[in-house]
């Protein structure tokens, strides 16, 4: 019997729990799950006879090390800063781990370690990072085997509300870790335009407001994710002019989160519990005088008409109301994340959805040529919710491949940017149905 660690029963482990339980019967596995939370475990696997609940406090090294040390193969959903504590104990213990996260310095920096432990650490195996890896590369290495010149390559993703369940001026809930939305862009974004190296500090970062066409869906806005340029040697495209990993979102939501960033809301560095109420807080952190109207002061801050949708949204969110603030209310961010948990959770029927589109330009035979490349898959309701499903399955999937030797493993830190993972990999997926439409034009 082999068995198998998930380290996390949060909203994005649903359907890679249930895909390792359904293997699980024919391949001898006993899955053990392991969380903080008991009701969180048993909601994910439902009295299965192939699941072991472990309540346990990831940073207890007492706790986790046996678990880790019982495991053939480690599979982490866990907030990206605690991965760590695993892979340190799957290098001592000789275990091949799979994240679904960004590849942090620390882990980066045990790369010649687990190289020369033969094993195997896939970090960025989720959606974004994960499949936007796997169908990128799989779009290159492809136009690279007909010998075109990739002059452009620009990757979107989102996660998003279907437009069924869009009944909020944000076009937005919560389909995957919260705090996630409140610290995005914090760390600014690089990417490579036209030849240049370009840098958007995180006050700009919504501002522009570019748009992408997406069929069936319209136009959607993207702001830029991250350091894109840390890709251009994974991805191997040393003749490219652009190249641009960005995140989509409905473009009222880029207009709305540029206001929020402007006022103040996102700080972690500032103190709140004095204030009372959402409108104190709101005075406090703006300079509200009490001269005119809070929503007139604010109003004018954002250069909008106190009419404009973006003080819509804003008051949608109740931020000018004297509704009573949470008792726990350290600073601006924590608060913030309180409200939004609030009015942007997801109802039990509702349905997200997720998009993803590459947009590569090459040079082939002296023509200019744009492959675009388009996946939109929507969630049945809010446990199975697309994001679970694009994030969870790659993984499980690998897990599953790992463990009957279907792949060949690559050893150290990795991404999934080789064909001998991402090959099988994207083969099985498309079976579940996350399916790219491809367009030549």
């Amino acid at each position: 019997m082999q068995t198998i660690l998930v380290a996390g029963a949060g909203k994005s482990s649903t359907y890679l729990i249930h895909y390792l339980l359904s293997h699980a019967s024919r391949n001898k596995w006993s899955v053990i799950v392991a969380d903080g939370s008991a009701q969180a475990i048993e909601e994910k696997i439902k009295g299965s006879p192939f699941a072991r609940p472990a309540v346990i406090d990831i940073t207890n090294a007492s706790e986790r090390q046996p678990l880790v040390a019982e495991a053939d193969i480690v599979l982490s959903l866990m907030p990206p800063h605690l991965h760590i504590h695993l892979a340190k104990d799957c290098l001592q213990l000789g275990k091949n781990l799979i994240t679904s996260s960004y590849i942090s310095e620390e882990m980066r920096e045990m790369d010649a370690a687990v190289k020369a432990a033969g094993l195997m650490f896939m970090c960025e195996m989720g959606l974004d990072p994960g499949i936007d890896h796997m169908t990128a590369n799989q779009i290159i290495h492809s136009t690279q085997r007909v010998a075109a010149s990739i002059t452009s390559f620009k990757s979107y993703c989102g996660g998003l509300i279907a437009p069924e369940s869009d009944d909020n001026p944000w076009h937005y809930k919560f389909s995957w870790n919260p705090k996630n939305i409140i610290t995005a862009g914090l760390g600014g974004a690089h990417y490579l335009s036209n030849g240049k190296k370009l840098e958007i500090p995180y006050e700009e970062i919504f501002q522009n407001n570019k748009k992408i066409k997406v069929d069936g869906l319209g136009s959607l806005a993207y702001y830029p994710n991250r350091d894109s340029l840390r890709y251009l040697d994974l991805y191997d495209v040393p003749e490219i002019k652009t190249f641009l990993r960005a995140t989509l979102r409905h473009p009222d939501f880029c207009k709305g989160w540029q206001a929020i960033i402007e006022l103040g809301l996102t700080r972690e560095d500032d103190e709140t519990s004095s204030l009372q109420t959402y409108a104190s807080w709101l005075t406090a952190r703006t300079g509200f005088d009490g001269s005119g109207s809070l929503e007139q002061h604010v109003a004018g801050l954002l250069k909008v008409a106190p009419d404009d949708k973006i003080m819509q949204m804003l008051s949608w969110l109740g931020l000018f109301s004297e509704k009573h603030l949470p008792a726990i209310r350290p600073n601006s961010a924590a608060l913030l994340l309180d409200l939004l948990l609030e009015r942007w959770s997801m109802q039990p029927s509702d349905k997200d959805m997720v998009v993803m589109q590459h947009e590569v330009e090459y040079m082939h035979r002296e023509r200019k040529i744009k492959l675009t490349s388009t996946m939109v898959l929507k969630g049945e309701n809010r446990e199975y919710s697309a994001m679970a499903k694009t994030v969870g399955l790659p993984m499980g999937v690998l897990a599953r491949m790992v463990l009957n030797g279907k792949v060949t493993r690559p050893a150290g830190v990795v991404i999934p940017n080789m064909p001998s993972v991402y090959k099988p990999v994207m083969t099985e997926l498309h079976h579940h149905g996350i399916l790219f439409t491809e367009e030549v034009s």
